[in-house]
């Protein structure tokens, strides 16, 4: 466990985030590699059906990913005020809760992703391909839940290396099994969803083996579980925010898919695929605001508010020079990074239209994330939910219905960057409000 109340702020942010953004670039690897293979050996419509089923899958999902982080920055606070039985209670409440709403979203996902395919427009031709690969991956979203769960555990402790090797195994593992079911036996989208079920199953068994066996006060277990009533309402509030925030967020990517859908599987494929580039290279970006909302919980924990501050500065500088990198490399490579995913040419004229427009403004949603990241850091979810609501659904969304009136595809792409800004002025005026600084929930150390 990591200690980030103490050092140089910007290199101990700097080195917890390194572990963080190479588990994350092979995460992201296998994701990539689902797209690549499916595009290349099974064709455009299935990589159209994959894209277009992943905003409903994130959908479902995101509300327990955002209760999750404000059970991790709890967990963060607790762990920087030295409050070790805190520390155990937050873990075994978190533990129940996940599992209950784990089997909530698929019960959920299993009802209602036909209906959502049919809201969102989807094209009959992949319809049923789409409704497939989700029913099999929300059959076994148990193991994403409980792999991603213990990740945050250890990372919300200051342990960022060893969800790395976890992440290691199972990127590895899902690349194999793509090629077996895909390439070799000859499923379709199926098999790149069975592929994702397996090989975070694998490595959600291997966590709690490793959990348990290194860390006994910490393990994973099934009975003797300590509910904390307390700790749950607290990892609520700062938990529903991040979530709401979440599905709002995934309420927007379904508008958007929406959107796009009208313009058919050309346009669904280029959009997948960007998307896919777009996160893959801004991955620096959004580890670092990750490793800087655990620096800032702890660090708020132990009462070391100065320190927060030198913190996040240092951080706005990483994020500068890494958003001026990304914007460099979307441009110039934009239609040979469309290319990996799709040989279509009208895939690519597409694809490539979306980086361009979205590449040169990746430092306003840089310095945007790494504030909002010790915002919610510090306990004060509510504003990034706020936020959200803003920048996405007053903003981005109305911007991009309204300029697809005009340039078609293109102006889809264009409102996402008017969101971004526009999300950074908000975010920016507030962190120098200062509020955000008393939203603590535990009591601080004085210094």
């Amino acid at each position: 466990m990591k200690d980030l109340t103490t050092g140089h702020e910007g290199r101990s942010i700097f080195l917890f985030a390194m572990p963080m953004f190479i588990g994350s670039l092979f995460q992201q690897l296998y994701n990539t590699a689902d797209s690549i293979i499916v595009g290349r050996f099974i064709g455009k419509n299935a990589m159209a059906a994959v894209s277009g089923a992943n905003p409903i899958m994130f959908l479902l999902a995101s509300l327990l990913i955002g209760i999750c982080l404000g059970f991790s920055i709890l967990l963060s606070q607790f762990y920087g005020s030295k409050d070790t039985e805190k520390v155990v209670a937050t873990i075994d409440t978190a533990s129940i809760f996940v599992v209950l709403s784990s089997i909530v979203i698929t019960i959920l996902g299993l009802t209602f992703c036909g209906s959502i395919l049919k809201f969102m427009n989807t094209p009959s031709i992949v319809f049923d391909q789409s409704k497939l690969y989700l029913t099999i991956i929300f059959a076994g979203i148990f193991f994403s839940a409980g792999y991603n769960f213990i990740s945050s555990v250890l990372m919300g402790l200051g342990d960022s290396v060893t969800p790395l090797y976890f992440l290691i195994f199972a990127s590895i593992l899902n690349i194999l099994l793509d090629l077996v079911f895909i390439v070799k036996l000859g499923m379709g989208v199926e098999g790149v969803a069975f592929a994702t079920v397996i090989s975070q199953g694998a490595s959600f068994i291997i966590s709690v083996i490793y959990l348990n066996k290194k860390h006994p006060l910490l393990k994973i277990k099934m009975k003797n579980l300590i509910y904390d009533n307390d700790i749950f309402k607290m990892g609520l509030k700062l938990g529903i925010p991040s979530g709401i925030q979440q599905m709002l967020f995934a309420f927007g990517n379904i508008a958007l898919q929406t959107l796009v859908n009208n313009y058919g599987t050309s346009a669904m494929a280029a959009f997948g695929a960007g998307s896919k580039v777009e996160t893959f290279i801004a991955l620096p970006i959004m580890n670092l605001g990750s490793a800087v909302s655990t620096f800032v919980a702890q660090n708020i924990g132990a009462g070391e508010k100065e320190r927060v501050k030198r913190g996040v500065k240092s951080s706005i500088k990483m994020a500068l020079y890494m958003s001026l990198v990304i914007s460099a490399l979307i441009i110039i490579y934009r239609s040979n990074l469309i290319l990996l995913f799709n040989s279509d040419k009208d895939v690519i004229s597409i694809g490539s239209q979306y980086l361009l427009i979205i590449g040169p403004f990746f430092v306003f949603i840089g310095i945007s994330f790494i504030l909002s990241s010790a915002i919610k850091g510090a306990g004060d979810s509510m504003f990034a939910m706020l936020s959200s609501v803003f920048s996405l659904w007053l903003v981005r969304i109305p911007a991009a219905y309204i300029l697809s009136k005009f340039f078609g595809v293109n102006g889809i792409w264009m409102g996402i960057p008017i969101g971004w800004i526009l999300g950074l002025i908000i975010t920016y005026v507030y962190y120098r409000l200062g509020y955000w600084r008393s939203k603590s929930v535990v009591s601080h150390k004085t210094t």
